[in-house]
């Protein structure tokens, strides 16, 4: 030994890595045979030990270390707007088109799609969360493609191939295709409706190889996400040739990198945005300097058309922030229940206990909801299920993210100075948590679409919303009590809106309340009620009652092997 030597490395758990993300996670399992996506199991367990790996691990740590680089132009001076992202970039991005995350539902279109495609989402967001952007996005575009069916004829078959394919090309060249969204301008932000970007149909003398139906764009977007996608979904203002508006609300055009002649189309990307985290994924500020593009859906329309896009991403949002708070809870366990403090384990000191197993509830709570939310997108033919899914989508993408930041920071305090620095996963993942709050539409905007959603019919929001209830009725009394002075009250608040956030919150409460107290064990559901409906949820994490069963709740939580 060496005379120097000061210590040995002693009382350090090992990294949580090569374990099955989704073999660990009996809350995921249950819900996902519960809401019709059980026949996934044996894909989603395979993928799961990929995800857990510590391959993977190392994949995601290296995308977010080395993040993507802009090369605007060549060595002689072309414009080429080029990214250059690490090959793990490409590896995961491989791995995960394969697997069908960006694609699935509509490719494989059976019964529970949505919720199998919800729970691996949701085991994608423990690894990495760069990825998602793109997989989101190419996800979400599918349905509004479709309204445009002479565009889908050439996209789709790319947009629904399992195979990564990032040359950059035109779309008839490529095996498969990705696509991005430009929705917001820096003078708007939210407010897309204050949006000057225009477009300018092309006479016929004008289209040349361009083809027919185009239009030609002229203007900017603050955040244009995935710049290296194949194509983007845009909004602009339509203009007669003459300089007349042809319609006074905004269109919806699809915006290829690529025309079919081989030059590049004429968005500029001005720079790669510097953020907070999701820092191996490109995000972006453009210029369309004359860029062409096709109309999808009808003139004047294209809020309705890219809203469509919208449902979907926000169900991501959702996912992404469960996955992340997932990942957080076992990092934060598994450290906890290897490393001694004060004479014996972490995991066993009563308000360790008492945070994790708090923590242990939230996810539980935020997977159960998840997944059933996925459902309502299964079922959206059914008009009841449709409203259910446009009142959750709201009120989950404000709750459950809003909670996200919190949780990622009690996770990482479990962990002390070992989470807070960048040599482990803790630090990456609550810088990963804001986005999914703040990215398609904020919390306020939320909030204002779930009053919007109630107000179109009071007494039909109240039904399915009673509906969802309804088997957890007379399990107890607090529920109950619960329950009936939310859908009683519900019709006077659709006009509220300084109360639409507590709103929000009650819903999404109630139905999560709902969902443990019928379907996990005893013990969960009843901690659940007795932090989060008998007394009004806290700031901070570990306000459990004494009684709560801490053990079994940790126990269900990540197994012991």
């Amino acid at each position: 030994m060496d005379a120097y030597a000061t210590h040995e490395v002693e009382n350090q758990a090992p990294p949580f890595t090569d374990v099955n993300l989704y073999a660990c996670d009996p809350a995921l399992q249950e819900a996902l045979l519960r809401e019709g996506g059980g026949w996934a199991a044996p894909q989603l367990e395979a993928l799961g030990a990929r995800l857990g790996s510590s391959e993977v691990q190392e994949l995601a740590r290296l995308a977010n270390l080395h993040g993507p680089t802009l090369a605007s132009h060549d060595r002689a001076g072309r414009r080429i707007d080029e990214l250059e992202f690490h090959p793990a970039w490409h590896a995961l991005m491989t791995m995960l088109v394969g697997a069908g995350a960006h694609a699935a539902p509509w490719s494989d279109p059976r019964p529970g799609a949505q919720v199998a495609r919800a729970a691996q989402y949701l085991l994608v967001g423990q690894a990495e969360n760069g990825v998602q952007c793109p997989l989101t996005m190419t996800y979400a575009a599918v349905p509004a493609l479709r309204r445009a069916p002479a565009l889908a004829a050439t996209w789709l078959p790319k947009l629904l191939a399992r195979d990564y394919d990032p040359r950059p090309l035109p779309v008839a060249q490529k095996r498969g295709a990705l696509v991005g969204m430009g929705m917001t301008e820096k003078q708007g932000g939210s407010d897309v409706r204050a949006n000057t970007t225009r477009a300018t149909p092309l006479l016929p003398g004008q289209a040349g190889a361009a083809g027919e139906g185009a239009w030609r764009i002229v203007g900017h977007k603050w955040f244009y996400s995935v710049p290296q996608a194949d194509a983007h979904l845009v909004l602009a203002r339509c203009e007669q040739a003459g300089g007349d508006r042809a319609a006074e609300g905004l269109s919806c055009f699809l915006v290829p990198r690529f025309l079919d002649d081989g030059r590049c189309n004429a968005v500029r990307v001005q720079r790669l945005k510097d953020k907070l985290g999701n820092r191996s994924n490109a995000s972006s500020e453009v210029e369309f300097c004359g860029a062409l593009g096709w109309m999808i859906g009808a003139p004047g329309r294209g809020i309705p058309t890219i809203l469509e896009m919208g449902s979907h991403t926000r169900l991501d949002c959702v996912l992404g922030s469960a996955g992340i708070m997932r990942a957080a809870l076992c990092h934060a366990l598994h450290h906890a229940r290897g490393r001694m403090a004060f004479g014996r384990p972490l995991a066993d000191q009563p308000l360790m206990r008492n945070v994790l197993a708090d923590l242990a509830l939230e996810s539980e709570a935020a997977t159960a909801f998840a997944l059933r939310l996925a459902r309502c997108f299964d079922e959206g033919n059914d008009p009841a299920q449709a409203l259910l899914g446009r009142i959750l989508t709201a009120a989950g993408k404000y709750w459950i993210c809003k909670r996200g930041p919190g949780f990622g920071a009690e996770a990482m305090e479990v962990m002390g100075g070992n989470g807070y620095v960048e040599d482990g996963p803790l630090a990456r993942l609550y810088r990963e948590l804001p986005v999914n709050s703040i990215w398609e539409g904020s919390g306020n905007i939320m909030c204002l679409d779930l009053l919007r959603a109630c107000a179109r019919s009071p007494d039909a929001a109240r039904a399915v919303l009673a509906a969802e209830l309804a088997p957890a009725a007379a399990l107890d009394a607090r529920f109950d009590a619960h329950a009936a002075t939310l859908l009683d009250g519900l019709a006077g608040r659709v006009g509220d809106e300084s109360g639409a956030r507590l709103l929000a919150e009650q819903i999404v409460v109630a139905l999560q309340a709902a969902l443990l107290l019928v379907h996990a064990p005893p013990f969960v559901g009843q901690a659940f009620l007795r932090s989060r409906i008998e007394r009004p949820v806290g700031g901070a994490y570990g306000r459990l009652p004494a009684e709560v069963d801490f053990g079994a709740i940790l126990a269900r939580a990540l197994p012991m092997s």
